[in-house]
């Protein structure tokens, strides 16, 4: 069972009340220096805005854009969503959303629905992309309009509409929809009565979309909970960047600590009182990363004897290579080493690349480590 109910964010209560924002990098250099993408999403009625960037862009210049392509049409938001980029966690930024009276929320890589709707628009967005310049050619600013009136006139099954429609209250006027729409079919009705009838209907059917899935996670979850004073084990994972271990038992969880608890911050997330060596990390923390403790002296383990990084990874240390074999295939032969590693037994040496061991620990392959004519010919130690 994994720890920790479901928490869905809040369901907003307006249209571009609450967004959440983040960026495509990585595209082909246009003309203009422009090489990514700022995707702005609205909560509710999942309409979006795809604004053309640059990665080197100011917080002015960003600034600047976020008045005149969302402010101008929307007015300011009461929230907005996104990860910790650090354009979104700059000073700058958070001042000037401090000053239009904006709360700023951060997602965490353990709590990804709150970041989820601007991730999987974006998916969307790339695969749009990909179409447009495999089908037309040519540089991908210039289907970047198309593309963004093609997803809002979209339907979204969470919605029951296409964006377009929750956003304005009738369909878009497109060859699709001439022959549905009229002057008079529009002008004729309560536009105010209808904008609010049909946001109604939007909550509530993201209301039964979050429900539902809410009761399908649900089922292998359960509900955990520490009081401020609890001390807990903090979990952490192992990084050898060179290949994934192939067997269980290294890929078993390791702890640090104990540490206390020192402010519950929501449902499943707590603030740790962590030690100076771990002043790197962000001290929140959700539910599934905590273990319970329980005195008893020989649990503590000390964070000093592996250096965790600033995302909760350590890094491998071989201790000395085992054994030596050959893998021979059609067209070519592998040559790999059976390296024994830093706090771990015999029974757990893991086969590596022998180049890219070379390459990443030389100091491995001197004379002084071999020492051993069986190495040579591939013996045990």
């Amino acid at each position: 069972m994994y720890p920790g109910l479901l928490q869905p964010i809040t369901i907003p209560e307006w249209k571009w009340d609450r967004v959440t924002m983040d960026f495509v990098s990585g595209l082909p250099l246009l003309v203009s220096k422009k090489d990514a993408i700022w995707v702005v999403v609205d909560r509710l009625t999942k309409s979006a805005h795809f604004i053309p960037v640059r990665t080197d862009f100011s917080m002015d210049k960003l600034a600047e854009l976020y008045v005149s392509q969302i402010v101008r049409l929307h007015g300011v938001p009461i929230s907005i969503v996104s990860d910790r980029d650090p354009r979104f966690t700059s000073r700058f930024w958070k001042k000037l959303q401090e000053a239009l009276g904006t709360k700023l929320h951060f997602s965490t890589a353990f709590h990804p629905q709150t970041d989820g709707q601007s991730e999987r628009i974006i998916q969307i967005l790339e695969d749009m992309l990909r179409c447009c310049i495999l089908e037309f050619s040519g540089s991908w600013e210039r289907y970047l309009p198309l593309i963004e009136f093609a997803y809002n006139n979209s339907f979204q099954s969470s919605i029951k509409m296409a964006p377009y429609e929750a956003l304005y209250g009738r369909k878009c006027r497109t060859p699709l929809f001439w022959t549905e729409l009229s002057e008079g079919k529009f002008f004729g009705v309560d536009l105010v009565k209808d904008a609010e009838q049909r946001v109604r209907v939007i909550r509530e059917s993201l209301k039964a979309a979050s429900d539902r899935q809410i009761s399908y996670a649900d089922l292998k979850r359960k509900d955990i909970e520490y009081q401020v004073g609890d001390k807990v084990f903090l979990k952490v994972s192992p990084w050898k960047k060179v290949l994934r271990f192939g067997r269980k038992g290294k890929l078993s969880p390791r702890f640090i600590g104990p540490y206390e608890v020192s402010e519950r911050v929501g449902p499943v997330a707590y603030r740790l009182i962590l030690p100076p060596e771990l002043e790197r990390i962000h001290n929140v923390f959700h539910v599934s990363m905590l273990r319970r403790y329980r005195s008893d002296p020989s649990h503590v383990i000390a964070p000093s004897e592996i250096e965790i990084q600033p995302n909760l990874s350590y890094e491998e240390e071989p201790v000395r290579i085992m054994r030596r074999e050959v893998k021979e295939l059609r067209n070519r032969k592998i040559p790999l080493v059976k390296v024994l590693w830093h706090k771990h037994g015999m029974e757990e040496a893991t086969w590596e690349l022998e180049d890219s061991m070379k390459e990443r620990y030389p100091s491995l392959f001197t004379g002084k480590i071999f020492g051993d004519e069986n190495f040579l010919s591939g013996g045990e130690l």
